[in-house]
C-alpha cells in the first residue's frame, strides 16, 4: 500500500491504495464517484472515460501511481449541475438508452471538442470510435456534440 495525493473534480484527495489500482477503482471505491462505470475491464468499451490533465483516458487501466500530480474530471466534475453544453445536448437530442456508457461518451467528447470545437462529422466519428454504445445510439451521440459544439464556440 502507498498514499497518493490525487487531485479529482478541483478537490484534494488522499488514498491509501497498491499503486497499481486502477484509477477506475480509486475513484468509485474510495471517492465514491460512481458515475464513471466499469464496462470492460480492458480499455476497449470506454464506459469508464475519465480526462485526465484534459485528455480522455481508459480509467479501468491506467494505474493510480500513473496520475498523482494529475487533475482527473469525472463526470460529477464536468459541470456542478448538470448544465454542461454536453449533458443539455444529450438531454436535447434524447441519446441515453440504458445510460450505462453515457459518461465514457460525455467525457470522451468533452476532452475532444475540447481540443477541436468545431469538428467535422468525420472527426467525430473517428474521435467517438472507442466508445461503445449497445443500444446503438450513435447517430444521436452525433448530433449532440454537434449541438454542443455549436453552443460552446
Amino acid at each position: 500500500m502507498a498514499i497518493f495525493n490525487l487531485n479529482i473534480n478541483g478537490k484534494d484527495h488522499q488514498v491509501d491504495v497498491t499503486p497499481d489500482t486502477p484509477l477506475l477503482w480509486v475513484l468509485r471505491d474510495h471517492a465514491k464517484l460512481v458515475g464513471t462505470k466499469y464496462g470492460c475491464g480492458i480499455a476497449q468499451c470506454g464506459a469508464c472515460t475519465v480526462n485526465v490533465d484534459g485528455n480522455a483516458v481508459r480509467s479501468c487501466s491506467i494505474p493510480v501511481s500513473g496520475i498523482e500530480g494529475k487533475k482527473v474530471v469525472t463526470i460529477e466534475g464536468l459541470s456542478e449541475n448538470g448544465d454542461h453544453p454536453l449533458q443539455q445536448a444529450w438531454i436535447e437530442h434524447d441519446v441515453p438508452q440504458c445510460g450505462y456508457c453515457q459518461a465514457g461518451q460525455i467525457m470522451n467528447a468533452a476532452a475532444f471538442l475540447k481540443k477541436n470545437p468545431n469538428p467535422t462529422d468525420e472527426e467525430i466519428e473517428t474521435a467517438m470510435n472507442g466508445n461503445i454504445c449497445r443500444c446503438g445510439t450513435y447517430l444521436r451521440i452525433k448530433a449532440a456534440i454537434k449541438t454542443a459544439a455549436k453552443q460552446m464556440s
